[in-house]
């Protein structure tokens, strides 16, 4: 559970949202502060990329499905690992699916 502008927010054990409607640009912001990571533009463009990718698709996208198709919409940069990586170091697919209010990606993350 989190609390965000005093509103509590169900998480399972893992911190990701048990109602995906709970989520906010708030809730993604404390989510990031939890792991001393401040969300800049680029980070958001993933963020909004897997929401997207979500809403097409019913499901969070793992990284290797990411790294093959994000760099056709956000840029080349965006499908390298390590550039991932250096945004979201604790698993790009898995830690930006959390921000972004997204159940964990299955498969290869």
């Amino acid at each position: 559970m989190i609390n965000v502008n005093g509103k509590e927010i169900e998480t399972d054990a893992e911190g990701y949202l048990a109602d995906l409607s709970d989520w906010s640009e708030e809730v993604a912001e404390f989510l990031a502060a939890q792991d001393e990571l401040k969300l800049d533009e680029k980070r958001w463009q993933v963020i909004n990329w897997i929401r997207d990718y979500y809403a097409e698709n019913g499901t969070a996208p793992n990284l290797r499905v990411m790294t093959k198709l994000i760099g056709e919409d956000l840029g080349e940069d965006f499908s390298d690992k390590k550039f991932l990586f250096d945004l979201f170091p604790y698993g790009p697919a898995k830690q930006a699916a959390r921000y972004a209010g997204m159940p964990k990606p299955t498969g290869c993350v």
